[in-house]
């Protein structure tokens, strides 16, 4: 098995397109092409890293934050991220980051940082948006059901938790064809009217070439009538950070002590005044990695308690008489990404060997 045969099992869970404007996901280093020996999943690449594979026999290394975050103007092995790189390039591993777009998919990184803490995740705090596309079309009647397939095999239709979605018009069109066409159906030089049929269809807008060479390879017209469009809908979904429920209803002192310990953090900055100690945490919003953007959003879907990191501290100023805020560091509420991914892998392809890394990644210590 290929390493692109993994890579296309993680991007069709977390598409590359769902990545920000700002961030580099995907390939760093390798090539797609070599025989998969195996895959180690990090949270960081770097050159201890690196070693744990070659000693694995692995030349996969998934990670969630990139190895190069800037543009690299040579290789010379002076920083942490050239001397990963060579390393790597020298011992034939591949290397391939999903950071943003794996935070945006629906099961990612906030979705397992859940899960850890027992919250059953019910909705995206920050939903992606300006992702989608619309098509219109114009099909005969009689060929319209091919077209469909055509465009729903293509990845069309899709939303939410259904697919095969789509709107239909019946109608009739018009034209004349000219001199040298060859037409579906009509006369060059006379009119013609034909029972047509409108569909339109929603689609990721990364996968409009895809789909436009399904709707031109299946329609029967010579020169078909379609037109996408941008949509600014977003996708309850995707997006960043979740919120749920939590069954255990923890008193706010005992709800940060669990979080601790099921992160294993040695601490965690969390508001010193807020929720009455006779609260039960039922209501919760995480968010892996720096999150402190969405506090308002958690608020706002009635957040009792917030699991993020990086959090300012005016923000704890300003809010801490209307969450309990913890931030539990940057490193510990991504770190479950690692089970989540080898899990991926494991289920989606059960011949392939996987692991997460085992060297101890995590650059912050608390003495």
């Amino acid at each position: 098995m290929r390493n692109s045969a993994i890579i296309a099992l993680i991007e069709r869970f977390a598409s590359p397109s769902l990545q920000e404007k700002w961030d580099n996901t995907g390939l760093q280093v390798g090539t797609p092409l070599a025989e998969c020996t195996g895959v180690l999943v990090c949270l960081d690449p770097t050159p201890a890293v690196v070693d744990e594979a070659i000693s694995l026999g692995y030349n996969l290394i998934v990670s969630h934050h990139p190895l190069f975050f800037k543009p690299v103007k040579r290789l010379t092995g002076a920083t942490l991220t050239e001397a990963t790189a060579l390393k790597a390039i020298a011992a034939g591993i591949t290397i391939y980051s999903t950071h943003t777009a794996c935070d945006s998919a629906q099961g990612g990184v906030s979705y397992a940082l859940a899960r850890m803490l027992g919250v059953e995740p019910k909705r995206t705090l920050a939903p992606v948006s300006g992702r989608l596309a619309l098509l219109k079309t114009m099909v005969p009647s009689d060929h319209a059901d091919v077209v469909r397939i055509a465009l729903f095999d293509a990845g069309a239709g899709a939303l939410g938790k259904y697919d095969c979605c789509s709107f239909n018009v019946e109608g009739t069109g018009t034209f004349r064809p000219l001199e040298g066409a060859d037409p579906y159906a009509g006369t060059p030089g006379e009119g013609h009217s034909e029972a047509e049929t409108e569909i339109t269809v929603v689609l990721p807008s990364d996968l409009i070439g895809q789909v436009e060479k399904a709707l031109l390879e299946t329609h029967p017209y010579e020169t078909p009538a379609y037109s996408f469009l941008p949509l600014l809908n977003s996708e309850p979904d995707l997006g960043l950070g979740v919120y749920g429920i939590s069954e255990d209803g923890l008193s706010p002192d005992d709800f940060v002590a669990m979080v601790k310990d099921r992160l294993g953090c040695q601490a965690v900055r969390c508001t010193a005044i807020g929720l009455d100690p006779e609260t039960k945490i039922r209501r919760v919003a995480v968010c892996g990695g720096s999150g402190g953007e969405f506090i308002g959003k958690a608020i706002a879907m009635g957040a009792q308690a917030y699991v993020t990191a990086d959090i300012r501290y005016h923000d704890f100023v300003e809010y801490r008489d209307r969450i309990l805020l913890i931030d539990a560091g940057h490193f510990e509420t991504e770190a479950p990404f690692k089970a989540s991914i080898a899990s991926l892998i494991k289920e989606g392809l059960p011949g392939v060997a996987v692991t997460t890394t085992s060297t101890i990644d995590n650059p912050i210590k608390y003495l």
